[in-house]
């Protein structure tokens, strides 16, 4: 069975640690150690409040579920031990210098970082942009005013541009879009809207290309315990963990 090494003890954490699967979590690891041991209690892990005693521990893949700090001060370090890596907060990719670094250094050691498909649906047949051209990649996303921080009356557009953009004005809200991105080999371009009607982030996802068009629309449901969180996102790192072991591989 593999073993988990879980970088982040939030939400997320709880949801894995508390689902389960075809995998056991050896190994915690929180900047608040409490968080960790609240984990560990759950998941018969060992909790740690050190990142290279964590690291040196009896672990197959790293799972981040932290934040884009934490990938950018971890992922390095997690490669060079010999780890596995998921990458929860895929925001920290649209770092072009970092994300390069961390690739070369995958290839170098033999290593892999996965990305799970997140708030979203349809990343496996964006890669078809990499081999077959993609003329239109849009991800419209609509949040309500209290998500975004901020005051608004009417439903209105605050942001359009690329997703490498998008971050220097809304760091929190990019996930999505880097992963588009990352998957179909090019930049997606990106409208965030606010509309004080909705009380759950919605995602739509226009592509066109030599392949035909496509439209997909995901309206996510808060995780339990953090309306901040998109719970499909959570789901998905779980089916990544429960498939990697897989012989028969489902989509591309």
């Amino acid at each position: 069975m593999m073993r988990i090494g879980l970088l982040g003890c939030g939400n997320i954490g709880h949801i894995i640690a508390q689902h389960g699967g075809d995998f056991t979590i050896t190994a915690v690891y929180d900047l608040v150690f409490e968080r960790a041991q609240e984990i560990a209690g759950i998941s018969g892990a060992h909790p740690f409040g050190d990142f290279e005693s964590f690291i040196a521990a009896d672990i197959d893949i790293v799972v981040e579920a932290a934040s884009v700090s934490a990938v950018k001060n971890y992922a390095v370090r997690v490669l060079s031990h010999n780890k596995d890596l998921v990458i929860m907060s895929v925001g920290a990719l649209s770092d072009i210098v970092f994300k390069d670094e961390i690739r070369e250094l995958a290839l170098r050691s033999g290593r892999k970082i996965h990305i799970p498909s997140g708030a979203i649906f349809g990343l496996d047949n964006l890669k078809i942009g990499r081999i077959s051209k993609i003329t239109r990649l849009l991800l419209r996303t609509t949040k309500s005013p209290a998500s975004l921080g901020i005051i608004a009356d009417t439903k209105r557009l605050i942001f359009s541009g690329k997703a490498n953009e998008c971050i220097k004005a809304f760091p929190k809200n990019v996930n999505v879009s880097v992963a588009m991105s990352l998957a179909a080999g090019h930049d997606t371009n990106v409208e965030l809207w606010v509309d004080p009607s909705v009380d759950r982030n919605v995602h739509e996802l226009f592509i066109e290309g030599s392949f035909g068009e496509t439209y997909i629309r995901v309206t996510n449901i808060p995780s339990p315990g953090n309306s901040a969180t998109s719970y499909l996102a959570a789901l998905s790192i779980l089916s990544l963990l429960n498939n990697l072991n897989e012989p028969i591989i489902v989509g591309t």
